[in-house]
């Protein structure tokens, strides 16, 4: 069931078999010898590719559901003995993720040996049910889902910034409303673009909708675009603050809200906490609910 299952999310013997620690050739004719039980025929094989029957679709989602729960019950013991175990499955924003997140999970994939991580990094807002996620780190508010529980584990600041180079050539806007005079860069999530925040001076909130030159929906690329002289951005104090730091970036003199938005965790319902949900969950609360820079 495990060679069917890793098969599947690989799409290949050879990776499966890799995941799995077997040789290619173990792998297939697990995968064979489970078809021959089942009386059916699980996977279409060409020299290219592998994909699913419609038997196999359906004795795929099955098998999800039956490792889960096995998974989840291994993991149940293992809490009795305060060892958290078994596999959770992870989806990151990109930049957030890389940046922020996976050197917490390095030091605790140390301290708990028998956790294992299979992490996805995407700025999409996935769907933890249809895509068989365990818990997603999602940055923004997290949305109103019956079918899920979650959690805040910090929050976000923004700033407005540019480059000396782009300050030096187009100077410095003095209000919001002088941001439609300069090259703005916006970054792009699921197809839109993310507005600004600016505080004005009796304290209000302006959300600002950006008419912007350049769209970018990769952060880190976004910075590196603000930091090249390409325009103002609107960026994140854990992803610029390096940056402002060493002058590579300087702050716009437009006030913005001293937190902008939650970074939260989010899991199934069905996943009920478990242990080692609570353990990645606890962790990334400690180090990251911090004051931003």
């Amino acid at each position: 069931m495990a060679a069917f299952v890793h098969t599947v999310e690989t799409g290949s013997f050879t990776a499966a078999a890799a995941r799995m620690g077997m040789s290619k050739s173990a792998a297939g004719k697990n995968v064979a010898r489970l078809e021959q039980r089942l009386g059916v025929k699980l996977l279409n094989r060409t020299t290219r590719s592998i994909s699913l029957t419609e038997e196999g679709e359906l004795y795929y989602r099955s098998c999800l559901r039956v490792m889960d729960e096995l998974d989840e019950t291994e993991s149940l013991l293992a809490s009795r003995r305060q060892v958290v175990s078994g596999t959770l499955r992870i989806s990151l924003p990109i930049s957030y993720g890389r940046l922020c997140v996976m050197p917490i999970l390095a030091t605790l994939s140390a301290e708990h040996p028998g956790l294992k991580l299979d992490i996805s990094f995407t700025d999409r807002r996935v769907d933890l049910i249809e895509e068989n996620i365990d818990l997603a780190i999602r940055l923004g508010e997290p949305g109103n889902y019956a079918s899920l529980s979650g959690r805040k584990i910090t929050s976000q600041r923004s700033v407005i910034c540019a480059s000396p180079l782009y300050i030096d050539r187009h100077g410095s806007p003095d209000c919001p409303e002088e941001l439609t005079l300069h090259d703005c860069l916006g970054f792009s999530r699921d197809g839109r673009v993310l507005p600004w925040k600016v505080r004005r001076d009796n304290g209000d909130i302006t959300v600002i909708e950006p008419v912007c030159r350049h769209i970018v929906s990769h952060g880190e690329a976004l910075r590196d675009a603000a930091i090249s002289g390409m325009g103002i951005a609107f960026l994140s104090t854990w992803l610029a603050g390096e940056d402002i730091q060493r002058g590579r970036l300087q702050i716009i003199p437009l006030a913005t809200p001293e937190y902008d938005s939650p970074v939260s965790a989010l899991w199934p319902v069905s996943r009920n906490l478990s242990p080692r949900i609570r353990v990645v969950v606890d962790k990334l609360h400690r180090e990251l609910n911090r004051t931003p820079f």
